[in-house]
């Protein structure tokens, strides 16, 4: 979905290429007190007869006005129809980057080239990291998903804007990684230890404190130590020893000393 919105007078202003653009999402836009300029197909329907078949010559503007509305036909190497509900049919001076030559276009060209080329650089950097599923039929969450990968896109622009020095590939991964920590270190939203895949990522960071294992009806007073729970005894089975204390960040059982230190420093268990 190619859209993209920008602050302007207190209000938004959206800019569609051909497939979104049209009178009727124009006019449901401005009752929103949001502005919407882009390309148009020459099918969609509200439009005059006229701009549909007039020939407008190289250089030529041919122009509808319905209150807001503004429907423009302008020549370059073919015809052009333009749809704003912000600018005119006024014309601005635009520099050739190629031949370092001028030329006249309406403004609204001139703006919908500016920004569109924002969202040709977003769809390309979002495609290194794509998140459709082939096999994905139910069409809200290829819809979710969309969406998801466009706001993490948006929140790594927000972060370079505000001089982040960081690529987009470690962006993404600090954001996973805070993401689980959120998540799977609040005892709230979790039940049980640690998955073993998500283990590295919480244990080994963040501040730990030992504490006595809370006493309700359906607890008892000690859990099993994890870490003493990875031994083996003489006949080959894993040891079983109790503990009054637990992290409850990890959410845990484990001996004070050393099972603490261990779990909480060494990856490799």
């Amino acid at each position: 979905m190619t859209l993209i919105h920008e602050l302007k007078n207190k209000g938004y202003t959206l800019t569609t290429d051909n497939y979104y653009t049209s009178p009727e999402l124009a006019e449901i836009l401005i009752k929103c007190k949001t502005d919407i300029y882009g390309t148009l197909r020459a099918n969609r329907k509200g439009l005059s007869p006229l701009i549909k078949s007039s020939n407008v010559k190289k250089g030529e503007v041919l122009a509808f006005q319905k209150g807001k509305i503004c429907l423009l036909k302008w020549t370059d190497k073919k015809p052009i129809l333009m749809l704003s509900t912000s600018h005119s049919t006024s014309m601005v001076t635009v520099e050739s980057k190629k031949s370092k030559s001028s030329k006249l276009k309406p403004a609204v060209v001139a703006d919908y080239n500016n920004t569109m080329g924002g969202v040709d650089k977003a769809d390309q950097c979002s495609s290194y990291y794509p998140v459709a599923r082939n096999q994905q039929r139910k069409y809200y969450k290829k819809i979710f998903r969309y969406l998801l990968s466009q706001a993490v896109w948006n929140a790594f622009v927000i972060f370079k804007k505000n001089g982040g020095k960081m690529r987009q590939v470690e962006f993404r991964m600090k954001l996973i990684e805070r993401l689980i920590e959120v998540t799977v270190c609040n005892p709230a939203t979790r039940r049980g230890p640690f998955p073993k895949s998500e283990e590295n990522v919480v244990r080994l960071t963040g501040r730990h404190f030992p504490s006595y294992v809370d006493e309700s009806e359906s607890r008892k007073k000690s859990r099993k130590c994890v870490v003493c729970s990875l031994k083996m005894n003489e006949n080959g089975k894993r040891v079983r020893r109790e503990s009054r204390f637990e992290c409850k960040n990890c959410n845990v059982g484990l001996c004070v000393a050393p099972c603490f230190e261990i779990y909480h420093t060494e990856s490799n268990l």
